[in-house]
């Protein structure tokens, strides 16, 4: 009986590491569809790869989902 339970608990903490995993790689690109980035599929892609890649720079991708790149403003005529 704790084999089966045991069982039970390795499937249900392997399942909520892949959905760990799959919301973050997924929240820069929200983050930047929703806000209207004008690079928000490439900020998505950048999610996914330093996540797969390692973890260490996808706090950068999650920065760049918030900043935007600002307009060119025209002179003063």
């Amino acid at each position: 009986m704790i084999d089966i339970f045991a069982w039970i608990v390795l499937i249900v903490l392997l399942a909520i590491a892949v959905a760990v995993f799959v919301a973050l790689g997924a929240l820069p690109g929200h983050i930047a569809y929703k806000r209207g980035h004008p690079w928000a599929e490439a900020v998505q892609i950048g999610g996914w790869v330093t996540l797969i890649c390692g973890f260490v720079l996808w706090p950068i991708a999650l920065i760049w989902a918030y900043v935007d790149i600002p307009s060119k403003s025209r002179p003063a005529s």
